[in-house]
This record gives structure tokens, sequence and C-alpha cells, in this order.
């Protein structure tokens, strides 16, 4: 095959050699005899066509090994890397990387094809370890309501059992099986959003009023840890957005402020507004996070307070973040170790 090739491209430079230089030659003899009135013999113009012949062999003879070793080291050298390193991608190794070709004697397209197949696989190599992290975390977090339902289920097997420890342990089953239904909910309903599966659908309303209604869905954990409640809500803010999926960002911040939120502590909730947002806080008094938690807050299973991971998946400010990222908003999270956190949401106002 290859050296079909090269005597293809041979016979491309005979071509090309043999007709400009029978063109130069003609013109050259033309001038020559009219200018010095040169008669010429059969056997002058056979030598001149033997050698002129010769010179184009030999002249289309090393161009075509010139343009080898051109496409050698600028053509094919390159491609052999790239096809190389796709074979690697292909069989699941996505640390592979192509270093940038040298500039000399071409041009710059390979190094900006290496520059963007680097990106791909750099971009492969995040799927694939945030795919292992979630199937992980996936696992774990399965494992931890199965038990517990497990054991309390095996509790519930005890003969003798009094009926104040059948409920308690009855109980326990049934939170187990609760977490277990939310955090399949929350996959299912992230997986969808990641996946454009959940189109919005835009209605306008009042903003206020919805928070509200959110907020008042926690009044019996609020009232039986004693959390002091303080709102700020400036009326008749509407906006345009789905309120649906709305309603999942107000529920899941107010749900994380109690939860971390100690006995007589303070969550405060306000709403204000700018030219173009509708800003909404969500503050309050429990530990609050380091720096570090909070860069990670919004990846899918991220704890930041182990001791709280029993109340939750680390599935909810994921989720959050995706919806806040198709209504085109904003959210932002401040916190103190210590004294308390504060996420921002901004909605564009109507």
């Amino acid at each position: 095959m290859k050296v079909l090739k090269w005597i293809n491209n041979y016979f491309i430079f005979f071509m090309l050699v043999a007709f400009v230089i029978t063109c130069c030659t003609m013109l050259f003899v033309s001038i020559l005899s009219d200018t010095m009135n040169i008669t010429l013999t059969n056997e002058n113009i056979n030598m001149a066509a033997r050698l002129t012949f010769l010179n184009v062999v030999i002249i289309s003879l090393i161009f075509c090994i010139i343009d080898g070793i051109r496409r050698k080291l600028t053509v094919e050298r390159p491609v052999k890397h790239i096809t190389e390193a796709a074979e690697k991608i292909i069989e699941g190794d996505f640390s592979v990387r192509i270093e940038s070709q040298r500039k000399l004697g071409s041009d710059d397209t390979f190094n900006r094809i290496i520059d963007c197949f680097n990106k791909m696989a750099e971009e492969l190599g995040s799927v694939e370890t945030l795919r292992t992290d979630f199937i992980a975390n996936v696992s774990h977090e399965m494992k931890t309501p199965l038990a517990v339902m497990q054991n309390y289920g095996t509790l519930l097997q005890s003969p003798g059992l009094s009926e104040e420890k059948r409920i308690e342990y009855a109980k326990g089953v049934t939170e187990g099986s609760r977490r277990l239904a939310d955090m399949m909910t929350n996959i299912l309903k992230l997986n969808r959003l990641e996946n454009q599966q959940i189109y919005p659908q835009a209605t306008e309303f009042d903003l206020g009023e919805q928070i509200c209604e959110c907020l008042l869905q926690y009044e019996n954990v609020w009232e039986s840890s004693n959390i002091e409640i303080s709102t700020d809500i400036t009326e008749d803010v509407r906006v345009k957005a789905d309120a649906e999926l709305l309603s999942l960002v107000w529920n899941n911040l107010f749900s994380n402020a109690f939860k971390f939120t100690g006995e007589g502590g303070e969550v405060s909730v306000t709403l204000s507004v700018t030219e173009k947002y509708a800003v909404v806080k969500v503050s309050d008094t429990g530990c609050g996070m380091s720096s570090e938690t909070g860069a990670h807050i919004f990846e899918k299973f991220y704890q930041g307070d182990t001791s709280h991971s029993i109340q939750g998946n680390g599935l909810g400010l994921a989720l959050v973040k995706r919806v806040i990222d198709i209504m085109q908003g904003e959210i932002s999270v401040d916190s103190t170790v210590g004294k308390g956190t504060t996420f921002t949401v901004k909605i564009r106002r109507v």
C-alpha cells in the first residue's frame, strides 16, 4: 500500500516537473534559435530530449523524496500519535496526552487538533472519575438505610417484644425506607435535569408567596427545636420561572438551614430586589463550614459535616445548583465555621 502511494506521488511530481521543464526548454530553444540563428539537427534534438528526460526523472525523484520526508515529519508522525492516543482512549485510558508538534515546516493545524484532543481526554477522564465516584457514593449511601432497615427488621422478630419497642423499631424501618426513597427520587430528578429531560414550564407568580408557603411546611421543625424565625419578605416580587422546580430550591435550602441549626438558634429568610434580580437569602446560625467545604458544597454526594450525614444524602444542593443554572440564575454561599451559613439566590425578575 505504501509502495503504491509512493509511486502515485512520484508520478504526480514527474508529470508536473516534465510539464514545467518541457515548457521552459521549448521556450529557451525557440528564443535561442531565433536570436543566434542556430539550426538544430535531429541528433541535437534527440540528445537534448534524452538529457531533458533524465533531468525530469532525477528532479522528480528528488522532489518526491523531499515531499516524502516532509509528509513523514509533518503529517504521518502527528497522525500516528493521535491515532495511538485515540486507541488508548477507546481502551479506557483517559490519562493519555499528546505533546505539541514542532512548528518547523508545518502550520499550526495539528497543534490545534492536539489541543482539542487533550481537552477531550481531560473531560472524559473527569466524567469517568465522576461516574466512578457516583456509583461508589450511591452504593455507600444505599447501604446505610438498608442496614438500618435490616437491623430493625431483625429486632422486630424478637420474641416477647413490647408494644413500645415494636412501634420504635417499626418507625426505624419506616425512616430508613423514607431516606432510601428520598435518595432515589433526588437521583432521578438530578439525572433528568442533567440530561435535559425535564423542560421548565415558566409561569409568572409571586415569589414572596411561594417562599412563605415553603417555609411554613417546616413550622413543626422550628417549634420542636425552639429555633427563632426571622423574615423580611418584600411584597409583590414577581418572577417568571418553573414554580415546581423553584420550590425544590427553597425546600432544600430551608431543610439544610434547620438541619444544621442547633436548638435555640436562628434561621432568617429575606427577599429583596435589584434592578434585574429578585435576591433571596437563607441564613442560619448553625455550625458553618470552611472555605474548602464551601468550594465543593454543590457537588453530588458531598457532605461537609459528616455528623449530620445521617439526615441527608448530599444530593440536595447539587439539585439546587442544577435548577438555578436551568433558570439562568445565580447561587452563592458565605459561611464561617461556628457562626453560620448564608445562601444567596438570584432569580431574574419579570
